[in-house]
């Protein structure tokens, strides 16, 4: 039977332990945990296999009936998982927003590799480079999901791939997608040893995206909006791809960008 504990202080180590985790990179890499708060993220987390450590719970806010729903599948995943109760006024405190229905967890760290993604017999990977906004890597996890992508490959990432904030904004796509972090040489090699066309998006040397075929195993490259892409990546490159702009201004939001092409390649496949 598992044992809840029940914590009342702020002050209690286990709750500056938590806000830890939730603050800093290095600390997550140092104990090898990350933090999954809300019913609908934590459900995706344990879809995946991730392993909890700890469940912070405020009886006040979960319904019974989906705290011993969510109890019972963390602990098929580790049968010593930790249960401890907070109340309401602690909630507000680690909470990282609000409106996450009364369940924060401790999640043990995972890596995730290039070896580890499985692709489809016709796969659409999307590939960003030192995209540094957890923001923007949440939304374009989002849109990949939506589009059906067999993988995201975060190259020479600039943000730890379980900040609270992607976490956030990919609605727990970070954990239900196949996601993994690798160097940009790694992945150009990866791609190119599984046949798959690399196609960068560029405004120079470019061909409008509609114009290109995305029919067979293709790669969707991007970079940041403010730097673009690496020369690198360009080389690497079997076509460039650019999308049109009619405005004064010269470049989208990353993750519109994405959306765009993400869904090029699938309107084709129809």
């Amino acid at each position: 039977m598992l044992r809840i504990d029940n914590i009342t202080s702020a002050q209690n180590p286990k709750i500056k332990d938590l806000l830890a985790l939730q603050e800093k990179s290095r600390t997550r890499r140092q104990e090898g945990l990350f933090v999954v708060e809300g019913r609908r993220e934590l459900g995706h987390c344990l879809d995946a296999g991730f392993i909890p450590r700890t469940l912070f719970i405020c009886g006040e806010i979960l319904d019974g009936r989906e705290m011993d729903r969510i109890v019972a599948r963390a602990e098929y995943l580790n049968p010593h998982v930790g249960i401890i109760q907070i109340p309401a006024f602690i909630y507000d405190k680690v909470a990282y927003r609000g409106g996450t229905e009364g369940i924060i967890a401790e999640i043990e760290y995972r890596d995730r590799t290039l070896e580890d993604i499985k692709l489809g017999s016709n796969p659409v990977v999307m590939v960003l480079e030192s995209v540094e906004k957890p923001g923007n890597l949440g939304a374009v996890l989002r849109s990949a999901d939506a589009a059906g992508a067999d993988a995201v490959i975060i190259c020479d990432p600039l943000t730890d791939l379980f900040n609270p904030n992607l976490i956030r904004a990919s609605i727990g796509a970070i954990f239900s997608l196949q996601v993994a972090a690798a160097s940009t040489e790694e992945t150009i090699a990866w791609l190119k040893g599984k046949g798959i066309q690399i196609l960068t998006a560029q405004l120079q040397d470019s061909s409008l995206y509609y114009d290109t075929d995305m029919k067979k195993p293709t790669a969707i490259v991007m970079g940041t909006e403010s730097t673009g892409l690496s020369d690198t990546w360009r080389q690497a490159a079997d076509a460039h791809i650019r999308i049109p702009m009619l405005g004064r201004l010269d470049s989208l939001n990353v993750s519109v960008s994405a959306a765009i092409l993400l869904f090029e390649a699938l309107r084709q496949r129809q």
